[in-house]
């Protein structure tokens, strides 16, 4: 198959002609038109520094029914005891930097061009995070313990990535997040590809042809925009 370059225009050829592994195009830009129209079918972008971008529909997909969110015993204790504080959209900025952070040593695709492409998303009431929070008592104020982060677009959450420096902070917050998405009306949660992580939540590959015919009614379907502080 054809790795396509892409054009001035935020155009996609069709995710069907994706390599075997999903790797679709490369080149263009992480504008929010550019970035909107490729998840809208199916396509995001995963590069590392100093690679041009490159553009990924990969066959089968990750996907989490937001209602059929499964919870492990031991996560179920761990939000009995409400040992963290959740909150939405209060530190977005410093999120998406943990998380580029927790992966720079095995090399990470949250490079600093994603990541003013994503805060430029949040801006516009589109990128959300979910963040995880307990007391230091040695300054006596919250610290960041814990995030998730990613796109909405109709009624589908991509999820992006998420980071976590104390037991479980990172999952609290996930959970929390997929609650409040299915208050929303989210109906898809789009995890991209196979992750034990995810599928410990209840996350199911699911063909490129069938997530791509429920991403397209999913979209008829908006949530909420704007900011969720």
């Amino acid at each position: 198959m054809p790795i396509f370059r892409l054009p001035h225009e935020p155009v996609f050829p069709d995710p069907a002609l994706a390599e075997q592994e999903g790797l679709l195009a490369v080149g263009g830009d992480l504008s929010p038109r550019r970035l909107l129209a490729a998840y809208a079918e199916g396509i995001f972008p995963w590069y590392s520094k100093g690679e041009p971008i490159l553009w990924w529909s990969p066959d089968p997909r990750l996907v989490l029914d937001p209602a059929a969110l499964h919870l492990s015993r031991s996560l179920r204790k761990t939000l009995r005891r409400g040992t963290y504080t959740i909150t939405f959209d209060c530190a977005f900025h410093h999120v998406i930097r943990a998380c580029a952070r927790a992966r720079e040593e095995t090399g990470t695709w949250i490079t600093r061009d994603m990541e003013r492409a994503f805060i430029q998303l949040h801006r516009l009431g589109l990128a959300h995070s979910a963040e995880a929070w307990i007391l230091d008592e040695t300054v006596g104020a919250p610290q960041l313990v814990g995030g998730v982060y990613g796109l909405v677009l109709g009624a589908v959450f991509f999820g992006e990535s998420m980071f976590s420096i104390r037991p479980d902070a990172s999952k609290v917050a996930f959970v929390t997040l997929v609650d409040h998405l299915v208050a929303l009306g989210c109906e898809m949660i789009d995890c991209q590809v196979a992750s034990e992580h995810m599928m410990r939540f209840g996350a199911r590959e699911m063909p490129r042809d069938q997530f791509l015919v429920s991403l397209r009614h999913a979209l008829l379907k908006p949530m909420r925009s704007g900011s969720w502080r």
